[in-house]
């Protein structure tokens, strides 16, 4: 695959899956599975900053795997 195509596919896999998560469900069916205690909010904390460190773990990681030559990149215009 090409770097253009990639770059499309990437743009079309989010705008996918951004739709997938808008329209995931209906809020007041979710809602009504939480409680008013503070448990679903510490879990999506918990979920985020997790998330968020991996995010910033995985750029070293490609660059690294790059680097040890266990994949294959090519510089983009």
């Amino acid at each position: 695959m090409n770097p253009d195509t990639m770059a499309l596919y990437g743009r079309l896999c989010a705008r996918a899956l951004a739709y997938a998560h808008a329209r995931a469900g209906d809020r007041f069916a979710i809602g009504g599975y939480l409680d008013s205690d503070d448990d679903c909010e510490k879990a999506l904390t918990a979920f985020a900053e997790t998330y968020a460190d991996q995010n910033e773990r995985d750029p070293t990681a490609l660059r690294k795997a790059i680097d040890d030559g266990r994949i294959a990149a090519h510089q983009g215009a």
